[in-house]
């Protein structure tokens, strides 16, 4: 980066606090649970791939006790890209560390049960592709409580519906693609009570999911205190997806309404938002994610998302500002985003991406993002 961001940001890091009273690190209710989490949550999915059990945990230590962050979220399909070989590497990581740190109450951790897959098929002892039904809810939780050596999730979520719904960059609903013989919501809630009854899971969450799953979760809920209300909402958000969040799921999770917390993933939208995969960047990018794992993502890179990051850029340059310091304090300043979920796959990386919550974003800064908003609107749909 030039001299005048790196100038910039040696004078935001002088002046950044003490982790107890980082932006980092302030507390926020995550719906209508009863769960204090910190604005910004620390995803775990490169551990057991791209990191070592060692370099997880060093993340964990930094990010956790030293940083002040207390929200971590983790997979049973974890490390990604997923297969039978690594699968669970992740939960043994976040094992370890809370082995070495002898404590478990000051931390919310979450994690995922795996949603309909039929190519997905070595999670089961059946050998079955996923399914959220209750027999495989209770499966999953159990194995992921082994693995993660506690006795209770603080917060579970379900990966992605166990119907149809676009996935991973598909842009509009296909119903051809529908499935007869999908797991009722009430059949999920009516499981996912079973566990929260008997104490191994505190709170349900969704993920990668639309406001008519939202709607109906929170329905069928309301209408039966007795089952749980889903908390939050793990969903694709950053300055290049915007759309399918701010057009919809919103309204329906709004505080007045559903009141489910935005778990923003992907702030940098796959590292693509980071400038790295840039023509002319200069970074190594040889072991990035993007060129790592073939065809991963590949929607930001076979779109004119490429252009979009270009200006957007330019409109960090403006600021003193990298590319990544842009797109991360532009998510954390959204105020429908309860924590913003950041991942590394080095400790380099991690801080520069914690410390750019410290970030105050301007209204200026706003505009000048809402620019280039309007010029490439979700740019990764359009080829």
């Amino acid at each position: 980066c030039s001299l005048r961001v790196r100038v910039a940001r040696a004078a935001r890091r002088s002046t950044i606090r003490a982790a107890s009273d980082a932006p980092w690190a302030d507390r926020v209710k995550l719906g209508d649970s009863d769960l204090m989490v910190s604005k910004c949550c620390l995803g775990t999915m490169t551990w057991g791939e791209q990191n070592t059990q060692a370099e997880g945990v060093e993340q964990l230590f930094l990010g956790c006790d030293e940083l002040g962050l207390n929200f971590i979220d983790t997979a049973e399909m974890y490390p990604v890209p997923t297969k039978a070989e690594t699968q669970g590497a992740t939960d043994k990581t976040v094992a370890e560390w809370l082995r070495r740190r002898g404590k478990r109450d000051d931390i919310v951790l979450a994690s995922k049960v795996s949603g309909y897959s039929d190519r997905i098929n070595w999670l089961r002892k059946s050998g079955e592709g996923s399914r959220v039904n209750r027999e495989q809810i209770i499966e999953s939780v159990d194995a992921s409580l082994k693995r993660l050596g506690t006795d209770y999730i603080d917060l579970l979520q379900i990966h992605w519906p166990d119907r149809y719904v676009p996935l991973f960059g598909e842009d509009a609903y296909d119903p051809t693609k529908e499935r007869e013989d999908t797991v009722s919501f009430l059949e999920q809630l009516q499981a996912f009570k079973e566990l929260v009854d008997a104490g191994k899971i505190r709170h349900l969450g969704v993920s990668n999911e639309t406001p008519w799953g939202v709607a109906q979760f929170s329905a069928l809920a309301e209408a039966d205190p007795s089952l749980p209300k889903i908390v939050s909402i793990q969903n694709s958000y950053s300055m290049l997806v915007r759309s399918d969040f701010e057009s919809g799921l919103m309204e329906t999770c709004a505080p007045r309404n559903a009141n489910v917390g935005l778990l923003a993933y992907s702030p940098l939208a796959g590292g693509i938002l980071t400038g790295k995969y840039a023509a002319g960047a200069g970074a190594d990018v040889e072991k990035a994610r993007l060129n790592l794992f073939v065809g991963f993502m590949d929607r930001y890179k076979k779109s004119i998302a490429q252009e979009a990051v270009a200006e957007y850029i330019k409109v960090a340059a403006k600021h003193s500002m990298t590319p990544t310091e842009l797109a991360l304090s532009w998510c954390h300043s959204r105020p429908w985003v309860a924590s913003t979920i950041i991942g590394a796959t080095t400790v380099e990386q991690l801080k520069e991406n914690i410390e750019s919550f410290a970030i105050e974003f301007t209204d200026e800064m706003n505009d000048d993002v809402n620019a280039v908003y309007r010029r490439y609107r979700d740019p990764s749909k359009t080829s």
